[in-house]
């Protein structure tokens, strides 16, 4: 294939509003429709193939990185065809490569079918708030969405801290820093740390990876600012056990306590596809910081947060099953897919019935 053929192919995953694009040698190119993998054509890729792609895609420090390390992640913009987060790497000695399409327009909550809460998000002035999920389940296109909330109704500066950068942000009434890791800023851990000295009311951590970053931030939310970042965790109670783990078990303790303090809210999201076949609708698990929660991860009563989300409708709070049911009401997924995804498809079902469950385990909410 030639650097012609790869726009091509790049256009053509646009047209089709792919999520991803495949390519790896000795297979055809792959995109990712709807969260669905499917082969676009019948031709392999041969190793020349790829070799064209990576001098396409990378620069001369990014090809000396991928020849160190063996992978490499950037960001690659083509006019006229948009941006992609891009990593190369490795696999049974030959280059392949996964970009996830970045799409430059961001949407608002009513378009992404967020839950009302999510606007909460971006009022708050101080603490950290955690949106989590897996790969793909729409992480940061959320975080774009409420920064760019923040952007038209607070001056202020927000600093994003990003690896690569995907949504470019104009500014309106914010002031807003975009930094990214290897060209802006050599690490997380550094560049928070650094943005201590550069005035900012908000900061968006792209990913919670290690127990440095996530030390680096918490003390940003405890001396008064407001700290977004992600991780890739399923529930809210995996989301905090996994914060817990980082750290030695000498220090879970004193964890949980600045958890209990700092935490504002922690979001899980998976993307489900819609009843009309016309993309995918998230799905979200909703927990805020009230004195109920705070009390219980300090506790440490994780597995009993949910009755706690369950008892905190009022303040926006939701579990898996009532965001299934409210997407149900709304005709935005079928039966079929809720009870398929579902963790609990017969509290659900009971759910749909007029029967609200206090917890898995039984009591009934009136």
């Amino acid at each position: 294939m030639t650097k012609q053929d790869f726009l091509k192919l790049f256009q053509r995953a646009v047209q089709l509003d792919a999520s991803d694009i495949h390519m790896k040698t000795g297979s055809p190119p792959y995109f990712r429709v709807d969260g669905t993998l499917a082969a676009q054509s019948k031709e392999p890729l041969l190793p020349d193939d790829l070799e064209v792609a990576k001098d396409m895609l990378l620069n001369q420090e990014q090809k000396a990185h991928f020849a160190r390390h063996g992978e490499v992640d950037l960001s690659y913009n083509e006019k006229g065809i948009g941006r992609f987060r891009v990593n190369m790497y490795r696999q049974r000695g030959t280059v392949s490569a996964v970009m996830r399409r970045i799409k430059t327009k961001i949407l608002t909550f009513d378009q992404l079918n967020l839950p009302p809460a999510t606007e909460s998000f971006a009022t708050m002035v101080r603490g950290l708030i955690l949106i989590t999920g897996t790969t793909g389940s729409g992480k940061s296109t959320t975080l774009a969405s409420i920064i760019d909330y923040i952007n038209h109704h607070r001056p202020c500066h927000v600093v994003t801290i990003e690896d690569p950068i995907e949504y470019v942000h104009q500014d309106h009434l914010a002031v807003i820093s975009q930094r990214e890791i290897a060209i802006d800023t050599r690490d997380f851990s550094s560049a928070l740390k650094a943005v201590m000295r550069q005035d900012p009311d908000v900061i968006l951590v792209g990913e919670m990876r290690d127990l440095e970053t996530f030390q680096a931030a918490i003390s940003a939310s405890e001396t008064g600012h407001l700290v977004f970042s992600t991780l890739h965790t399923t529930n809210v109670m995996q989301t905090i056990d996994r914060i817990v783990d980082l750290f030695p078990s000498t220090h879970h303790d004193q964890v949980r306590s600045q958890l209990a303090m700092q935490l504002r809210a922690v979001m899980s999201m998976r993307l489900l596809p819609r009843a009309d076949g016309s993309g995918r609708v998230p799905m979200c698990e909703i927990m805020f910081g009230t004195p109920a929660v705070r009390k219980l991860i300090k506790e440490n009563r994780i597995t009993q947060l949910e009755q706690a989300i369950l008892q905190g409708r009022e303040q926006g709070m939701q579990t898996f099953n009532e965001s299934l049911y409210i997407l149900l009401r709304r005709k935005l997924i079928t039966h079929e897919t809720a009870m398929e995804i579902s963790d609990n498809p017969e509290e659900l079902n009971m759910m749909l019935q007029g029967i609200q469950l206090s917890s898995r385990r039984g009591g009934i909410l009136k």
